[in-house]
Parts: structure tokens; sequence; C-alpha cells
């Protein structure tokens, strides 16, 4: 990637004058916080559950320790620790009836096997869907600025349309979607909202494993349990009555029952000759019930105040929240503790925390915002970028922290997605003092820019990147990395398995720590301001806020 010469920091020799030798983080600390918040005892930090409770109280009395001060809402005329965020959550009541009938024959399909309804965040408490026809509608994207339209003008009332995941260009790398690298278009997120204004009755999308960059246990583990959504005035303009994933093998049943051919119209939804398809002589039902209600969940918000412009801020954020009790494993195991998705981020802001109220006091305020609800889609995050505590045109930066490597040091380190940024630079900038280059994201085609907190931010114009610890360890080079990765991801992501080990020697997290640190660090001392490039989507959104930064 061509560096920029955006850095705030190569533009304020006074923020490195001032940058102050970054601290020890205690590994001992790292691994004992970790240890508790992916303990059985957090039943996997749900949201609005008991476990949430305990999860506040839990990193509440912890950053009091380390000397950060709350930052979140204002209660009786003072800061409290939160910042209360109201949801919509939204459970299946028993077992879905589910049935597909395929050339007047009925087959039933079994919730978490073949197929993964999700409960309605539509504003309704039940499902009742009987014979709707399905259509294939190939990626699902209407892009005029790409003039590419998957519908057509098809209409979809009344009908399920079917839908491939990721962009048109997966499969070749090559097209107008930005090849391998996945845009937004390709998220499950952006389908199901266009399913919605193309006023379908629901969406069906055909996972497949390597345009997914997950497996099917992650998929069934993330869509059968309770989902959560922000509170909306009209959630029916943004989500259909039924939205669910289904298995590849079952989709090419269902092409073959209609007498097609999955690949070939695969390879044609690639192009913009693709015009929607109907499944003849198919159709689906669905019938269940949802406990839908609006609850208040918790972002946890510290704050250790500047010294000279306690108004402009740098956060550091990450999510505290994961899955809570679900669909037994192979062992029967029913909590998903969450130890590296996100304890590791949330003992980091804890641990940061603790370095900046210990240390020289920054001229700029820093804020720790450890945010709920990021597994229901980035729910907690989102919520505060649209009612932010602290103005986000005098947000600085936004440095997340999500699923840190707990074991050894690389000698590289990542971001999710491919985004240039003046922040990236000082990323950049800082890793060499630590002997650390910068690898860009392995796996763009995953959309990972999409999919942690940070996005909220940078989609309102804040510069924000969210860390990744890098593969080339110094111990196995990036053999031993990737192998890691890949056992993580096979076994342990968002499934029950993502549990605390006591071998982990979180070495690595603590040196990941120091770069974090020094680049927050520097930033919150520095009078300039990180930037998009210039030809980012988020320049100009950055830049309509401009004013209040002179």
């Amino acid at each position: 990637m061509k560096r920029l010469i955006l850095s705030s920091l190569a533009l304020s020799t006074c923020a490195l004058a001032m940058a102050a030798t970054p601290p020890t983080f205690s590994t001992g600390r790292l691994s004992a916080e970790v240890k508790t918040l992916s303990s059985d005892a957090f039943e996997g930090r749900g949201p609005a559950t008991p476990a949430e409770t305990r999860t506040i109280d839990y990193v509440v009395a912890q950053m009091k320790a380390a000397g950060v001060q709350p930052g979140g809402d204002i209660v009786d005329g003072k800061r409290s620790w939160t910042q209360a965020v109201p949801l919509l959550r939204s459970a299946i009541v028993g077992t879905p009836a589910l049935t597909l009938t395929i050339d007047g024959k009925p087959q039933t399909l079994t919730q978490g096997e073949q197929i993964a309804v999700r409960a309605p965040t539509n504003g309704s408490n039940s499902v009742t869907i009987a014979d709707a026809p399905l259509v294939f509608v190939g990626y699902g994207v209407n892009a005029p600025e790409r003039q590419w339209d998957d519908f057509k003008g098809v209409d979809l009332h009344g009908k399920i349309a079917v839908v491939l995941i990721n962009d048109p260009d997966f499969e070749t790398g090559k097209g107008d979607f930005g090849g391998k690298a996945m845009t937004y278009y390709g998220r499950w997120t952006y389908k199901y909202e266009e399913a919605a204004r193309q006023g379908a009755l629901g969406m069906l999308v055909i996972h497949e494993t390597a345009p997914a960059s997950y497996g099917w246990a992650t998929v069934k583990n993330s869509n059968t349990n309770t989902m959560f959504d922000i509170v909306r005035d009209k959630p029916a303009e943004v989500h259909p009555e039924l939205e669910g994933w289904i298995q590849r093998d079952l989709a090419v049943a269902m092409f073959k029952g209609a007498g097609l051919d999955f690949e070939a119209l695969k390879q044609k939804a690639q192009t913009r000759d693709f015009h929607p398809v109907v499944l003849k002589g198919e159709s689906l039902s669905a019938h269940f019930k949802a406990d839908t209600r609006v609850i208040t969940s918790h972002n946890i918000v510290g704050r250790v105040e500047g010294s000279k412009r306690p108004d402009e801020t740098v956060i550091y954020s990450g999510h505290w929240d994961h899955l809570g009790v679900g669909a037994p494993d192979a062992s029967g195991d029913r909590i998903y503790n969450g130890a590296v998705d996100n304890a590791t981020g949330t003992a980091a802001l804890i641990e940061l925390g603790r370095a900046f109220a210990h240390g020289p006091r920054p001229q700029r305020s820093v804020i720790f915002l450890n945010v709920t609800a990021e597994e229901k889609g980035l729910l907690g995050s989102e919520y505060y970028a649209a009612n932010p505590l602290y103005p986000l045109a005098k947000t600085a930066g936004v440095l997340n922290v999500d699923a840190l490597d707990p074991h050894g040091p690389a000698r590289n380190f990542t971001i999710s997605g491919s985004a240039r940024l003046g922040l990236l630079d000082d990323l950049i900038a800082a890793a060499k003092s630590y002997g650390m280059v910068y690898t860009p994201d392995p796996k763009p085609e995953a959309g990972y820019f999409f999919r942690s907190d940070h996005f909220s931010f940078a989609k309102r114009g804040v510069p924000a990147v969210s860390f990744g610890s890098g593969n080339d360890w110094i111990d196995g080079g990036i053999a031993a990395g990737k192998a890691a990765e890949d056992d993580y991801t096979e076994k342990r992501y968002h499934q029950p398995a993502d549990e605390w080990q006591a071998d982990w020697p979180f070495t690595g997290m603590a040196r990941d720590l120091q770069l974090l640190y020094t680049v927050g660090n520097d930033l919150a001392n520095a009078d300039a301001w990180p930037d998009w490039s210039k030809d980012s989507e988020f320049r100009a959104i950055r830049d309509r806020s401009a004013a209040a930064r002179k």
C-alpha cells in the first residue's frame, strides 16, 4: 500500500517531542482479566441478561482501580460509568416450523441444520408465511453508481429472495466491486436492508464458507439465538419479515428441483446481464412466534480528562459482549465464553486506561469505550456514534481493539480492511520502534472493515481503524501464526470453545498495547487532526465538519 502524506503526527513535531516512554503492560493482569471475563460465571456476556450486570460491575471496578474516571451519561449532574443503549430484543419462542416445497413435495427444514432463520426485528412478534414463492436475485446488489442492478424491476412482494453472499467480484477477483476486497454490498446486513427496500417478504442468504469467510457453525450460532437491533421508527423499512441463511447443498438441491444449474446461475450473477430467476414450483412456509420487547443495554465509558483541550477526544473502543448461552456443541457446552472475542479487547481497554491514568496527563481527553451488542450488528457503537457523548467533529481518531492475539509477539500488525487514512500512517511509523511492520489485511474479501465497531465511526467521517495482531510470529513465523488463526476460525470463533487457556503468554498482546498506547498518546498530545485519503469515500463526510476543528 502506498504511503500517504496525511499523518497528523508527521505534521506535528511537538507531538513527537512529547511522546512518553510507553509503559510496560502486565501479562499477568491481562491473563487474569480475560480469564475472569470469559469464565462460565459470566455466561458468555449476553446483553440484557444477568451476565450484563456482572460484566459491567467487573469492568467498572477494574477501571476504577486503574484510576480511570467515569465518562458516560450525565446523571444528577455527574458523569456515570455507562451510556444507556435502548435496543429491540427478539427471541424465537419454541422451535420454528419451516417447510420447503419442491414440485408439490413438502420437506421439513431443521433450524440450525439446513437453515438458520433469525428472530424478527421488523417490529413483529411472529412470522407467518405460507407457500411464498422463491426468487433468485444473484448477489442482491442495487448500485446505481456502478450501473449495477440485480433486481431489474422484479416484484418481490409476497416472495422470498434467495441471494449469494459477498460481491460479484469474489470468484474472479476482478470487476466493479473492488476485486477480492469486499464492499459493503457484499455484507449480509446490506442484503437484508436491500431486500426490505425492494419489498421482499423475506431473504435467504446462501452460505458458502470461502466467500463468507467462516463456516456454517458460525452462521448457526450467530443467527439462531436472541437478535437485537437499535430502536427504529420504521423497522420494516430495513428488515423484511423473514431473514435467514441456507446451506449451499440445500440451495443446489433447490435450483436442481427447479430445473436450474446453481453454478451456471452463480456465474451469470457475476455480470450486469443477470436477471432475477423464479425457482418454479418451489415455495417456503415459516411459522413461529417471538418474544419481542424493548430493553436497555449499556456501553461502558471511562475517561481520562485532557489537560489543555478536554473537549477534543481520542477514543479507544472494543466490545464487551459475546453470544451468551446458546445451542450446545458436540460436548454439550452451551456457554459461548468469548475469550479472544472479545474479552481480550475489554482487558486491553482496562489496561490502556490504567496506562493513561498513571502516566503524563494528555492534552486531549482519552475515552475508553467498551460497547454492547457488537455481535448483534455493531449496535452499541452505532448508538454511540448516532448519540455521541463527545462530539464526533472533535474526535481526533478511534483505535478499535477486537480479538487480540494472546500468544507471543509478532513481527507485524494489520488492520481490518484496506482503508487509507493518516491514522494508519501513525501506526506504521510508531511500529518501527517495536520492530514491527504493517501487513495489509490478508483477507479483504472477508469484509472485516464492516464487521468491527470502528465502522460505526468511519461511516460518519471519523478517522477510525480496527487494530489486528500480526501473524508473522517471532517464534514460528507466518506458518505458526496462520496455523493458529486457521485453528481458531474453524474450531473456536463464535463457538463455546473460545475459552481462556492457561498456556497463553499474552506477551504479544502486551507489546501490541505498547504500540496502541504510543499512537493514542501522541495523538492526544498533538494539535493536528488525522484525515482520510483524498479518494476515500469518508473524506467528504469528515470535511463537512472541518469548521468545528479550527
